[in-house]
């Protein structure tokens, strides 16, 4: 075995001895805080109920609200099913017409001012007030609350995905211009690969609005019949004051854009692990 090799070796088991409980070093630093504050949160939820005599339909106890998604599993399977084929449709149409479309904004400033006002006009609309003219031109169910999923998930993708194409290292950018590099080959090697640590910071804030977009685009055209998602069933739940059932509704929701968020910042992390500062720090 080389010299260098072994020293190498014996580098790497020693700095394994300096950290004996490296993994209990870092659950301790990351995670018991975040689970002691979450089981202090329930405790706490448990007692105030029983303690004031807090009826369940006002405020349920979270045996109560685990009790009501036992109760009616079924129902609220069906509906996170929904909501979670809805939320990807809107995020995956945000993500590729959102990047597409700030590829063709940073290609021209003459583009860029003529049509970026109207993308920050469209962000500025409240979604809920023009939910009732996209209901008439989609009609009620899928189509309808893709396309509200979508509008309140685009914005986020377009703007981050901009400000990274235009945020090139200037020397990079010399560079390129000394070898003559052509339009396109400056953005296909150059912008967009700068571009990709604000593509996904807009993605993650793109997936978790996605699925606020779907269940506001289900209070206004949300159907039953088993095709309802997670806001249809909490309108329908708010109408029978079925309240237990109503907090495991919103603990649905609230799990799935965590799972949705984690899901996107793994891509992230794989994309950007080998290259970039800010992933390369996480890891270290």
């Amino acid at each position: 075995m080389p010299v260098t090799s072994e020293v190498e070796t014996v580098q790497r088991v020693a700095e394994k001895k300096l950290r004996p409980n490296q993994g209990w070093l870092t659950f301790k630093e990351y995670y018991v805080g975040p689970i002691v504050a979450f089981i202090l949160f329930l405790s706490l939820w448990q007692v105030v109920p029983l303690l004031f005599t807090i009826p369940p339909f006002i405020l349920p106890k979270p045996t109560d609200v685990f009790q009501a998604a036992i109760t009616d599993w079924a129902i609220l399977s069906a509906a996170v099913q929904v909501t979670i084929l809805e939320s990807v449709i809107g995020f995956l149409l945000s993500a590729v017409i959102g990047i597409s479309s700030s590829i063709l904004l940073a290609s021209s400033k003459i583009i860029e001012r003529s049509l970026y006002p109207y993308a920050i006009v469209l962000q500025s609309i409240p979604v809920v007030a023009v939910a009732p003219i996209i209901v008439i031109w989609f009609g009620a169910g899928l189509n309808s609350i893709v396309v509200i999923s979508f509008l309140i998930g685009f914005f986020p993708v377009i703007s981050n995905t901009l400000m990274g194409l235009q945020s090139v290292d200037k020397q990079m950018n010399e560079l390129f211009t000394i070898y003559r590099a052509s339009r396109w080959q400056r953005m296909w090697r150059l912008r967009i690969p700068a571009a990709l640590p604000y593509m996904m910071t807009g993605l993650k804030i793109s997936c978790t609005l996605s699925i606020v977009g779907a269940i506001v685009g289900e209070y206004v055209a949300g159907i039953g019949g088993g095709n309802g998602g997670l806001g249809y069933a909490i309108t329908v739940a708010a109408i029978q004051v079925k309240t237990p059932f109503l907090f495991a509704c919103g603990m649905a929701a609230a799990i799935l854009g965590i799972c949705f968020y984690l899901l996107v910042s793994l891509c992230a992390k794989w994309l950007l692990a080998s290259w970039h500062e800010s992933a390369m720090k996480l890891e270290n």
